[in-house]
């Protein structure tokens, strides 16, 4: 059995936004992916959200990302979940993803808790019977008993959010991808939400972990890569990768 690893070669994501709207939206698009914006023509805005991205990451990588917002990790990250292939360059993943960045993507507000359930265990890589077989165990971790029966709709933004954790986090994964640390609902359930990652993070061969706090890199990390504008503009161990980033404000 081969072991995870993530490879990454001259990768780059462009985003065309063609007509001539494309201008106004441009602002909301970097908020987005982040990267730099550039004019190809009197109705395209192309934002280049990553620009030539090489990295590879083994098994004990413990990968921080650094940098502002716009700097293109959000973009990486969906880059390392397969959510975004890139546009130029080459991106390898091998081995099972849990990408805790769009918790109830795949989710359906009319189905029932329990129909969705199945259907965001299918997106985030289970089988149909896989999913179904672990109905019970998602269940009893997001607390919310009969409100399965019902649509989805009827949830309160804190029920949807404990119920996509609790499908999302269901197995432990070869590679976590996460963007800040989750708290998911009231202080008890968020306790034990964090207990759950905590043992994701010690228990997955690679983690990716975008945060804008320092303590919290340090902790978990052992690695890092700092971004601007979609690049990589430093690498190595996270201590110095932090330390450059707390002394060049404009990086």
């Amino acid at each position: 059995m081969s072991m995870p690893f993530i490879s990454l070669t001259d990768a780059c994501v462009e985003i065309p936004i063609y007509n001539s709207r494309g201008r106004s939206l441009k602002t909301a698009l970097m908020r987005q992916v982040g990267g730099t914006v550039a004019a190809n023509g009197r109705d395209i805005v192309s934002v280049k959200a990553l620009q030539n991205i090489n990295i590879r990451l083994e098994p004990g990588d413990r990968l921080a990302l650094v940098g502002h917002n716009g700097a293109g990790k959000s973009t990486l990250l969906r880059v390392f979940s397969g959510a975004f292939e890139p546009t130029s360059g080459s991106a390898e993943i091998k081995g099972s993803v849990s990408s805790l960045l769009d918790l109830t993507m795949g989710m359906d507000p009319e189905l029932t808790g329990a129909d969705n359930i199945v259907l965001r265990g299918v997106f985030v890589g289970m089988t149909q019977k896989e999913a179904q077989g672990r109905m019970e165990e998602i269940a009893a971790f997001s607390e919310l008993g009969p409100y399965l029966g019902l649509p989805m709709r009827t949830y309160s933004s804190g029920m949807t959010m404990r119920l996509a954790f609790a499908i999302s986090t269901a197995r432990a994964p070869d590679i976590l991808l996460l963007d800040e640390m989750i708290s998911v609902g009231d202080s008890a359930f968020a306790s034990k939400a964090k207990t759950r990652i905590e043992s994701f993070i010690g228990n997955t061969h690679i983690l990716v972990l975008a945060s804008h706090s320092p303590e919290t890199l340090r902790r978990y990390c052992n690695k890092a890569v700092l971004m601007k504008s979609g690049a990589i503009v430093a690498s190595g161990d996270v201590d110095e990768v932090l330390d450059l980033y707390a002394d060049a404000p404009g990086l």
